[in-house]
């Protein structure tokens, strides 16, 4: 299979339906792509009912293009990260790996267009979150929920209002940024630097301001990122994690039980935002992102060096300072319900307390005149503990 056909095919994949975001090259199924969060099959001239490993291993090797530090990845770990371009149409992050003895590949399709806060609709948190000087910001959420996107919108809103300079450590590079007012250095793992640590580590020396940091992957990568948010540089990265309190847990449970206190301390002084996000199906088709945001207090600094309390938890922390710009994601998709973006169904399947969803859907539907329960007209049982009558 040559690079003309490997193009023909993406191409037409991408061709095959709306709001493509992932393709899916499995064996033993047919060519498929992530529309609107569902898998659907491709239909192509000659068709393919299910790919074969021989096909799939074709495929891979073409992704990979004889480069031989991915082939050893591939190997030796079992799966390895890269880019592809399709020319004039899109650019891919991709991921090979190995499973029972054959190959698979996931391509992500990447946006050429820088996004903005506009575009986005992004919470209005994210424009206090451009004018920090310092400190570490912490975009979390899981595997294709947006992180990366908001991160490229929060880094345009630097570039177009400071002038300063900006170094990128990527897992592919994802969004090609132009020099505005900011100088920009964007550096891909593998080409430029072989693991985040090292990058961050020479980061450091190449007097930035800004470093993202594309994922705090390991202990060492968290021990830097800190110590640069110590010494001036505001740190952008992201993890997988689904709400702020399990963010810090996340971070602390890469040191030991000696080091949480220091670890405590530092990160209570450098910790500005946490941003956890979700995408939820929409109303009428595609998805929409949904946000947590944590703000730094003296609330949440006291919270992160001696734990969660009774009382005193991230989430009512987060619930308390709202007028802060802070919103919980139940908050949030309450206000997507309330604007009609998302159904009853949605909102409660995806609510972290379903409870307190429920009472602001309830409190949404008496603000427009709606019922708020199924249950009929209610009437006084004026028959009930009175001796049945004989007859």
């Amino acid at each position: 299979m040559r690079k003309q056909e490997i193009d023909f095919i993406l191409g037409k994949m991408l061709d095959s339906h709306k709001n493509v975001s992932d393709l899916n090259i499995t064996v033993g199924k047919p060519f498929q792509v992530e529309s609107s969060g569902q898998l659907i099959g491709v239909d192509l001239e000659p068709p393919v009912q299910k790919l074969t490993p021989f096909q799939s291993e074709i495929f891979a090797l073409n992704l990979i293009n004889q480069d031989r530090r991915l082939t050893e990845i591939l190997l030796s770990h079992g799966s390895c990260d890269s880019s592809y371009e399709l020319p004039g149409k899109a650019r891919f992050r991709v991921n090979i790996f190995s499973q029972r003895g054959n190959y698979s590949i996931v391509l992500r399709k990447l946006e050429t267009r820088i996004p903005t806060f506009q575009d986005m609709n992004l919470p209005e948190a994210f424009h206090k979150m451009a004018e920090e000087k310092n400190g570490i910001i912490l975009v979390t959420g899981a595997t294709g929920s947006g992180k990366s996107t908001s991160l490229a919108a929060l880094l345009n809103e630097i570039n177009e209002h400071k002038s300063v300079h900006i170094v990128t450590l990527e897992d592919p590079v994802e969004f090609s940024h132009p020099h505005k007012m900011a100088t920009f250095n964007q550096r891909e793992m593998g080409n430029d630097f072989d693991t985040f640590a090292s990058g961050l580590r020479a980061a450091l020396r190449q007097a930035p301001k800004v470093i993202l940091v594309g994922e705090m992957r390991d202990r060492e990568t968290v021990e830097i990122g800190l110590s640069a948010a110590e010494t001036g540089h505001l740190v952008l990265s992201t993890l997988h994690t689904v709400d702020a309190g399990q963010t810090i847990n996340r971070i602390l449970g890469m040191f030991s039980t000696e080091e949480e206190t220091q670890v405590r301390i530092r990160l209570a002084d450098t910790v500005r935002w946490i941003v956890c996000q979700r995408l939820l199906p929409k109303e009428g088709g595609g998805r929409v992102a949904a946000f947590e945001v944590m703000g730094s207090n003296l609330r949440v600094k006291d919270t992160i060096l001696h734990g969660e309390s009774e009382g005193k938890t991230y989430y009512e922390i987060i619930q308390a300072g709202k007028a802060f710009g802070m919103i919980t994601f139940d908050d949030y998709i309450v206000e997507l319900f309330s604007k009609g973006q998302v159904s009853e169904e949605t909102a409660k399947a995806y609510a972290s307390n379903k409870g307190i969803v429920g009472r602001g859907i309830d409190s949404v539907k008496s603000a427009k005149g709606e019922s708020t329960t199924d249950l009929g007209k209610l009437e006084v049982d004026t028959s009930y503990g009175k001796p049945a009558r004989r007859f």
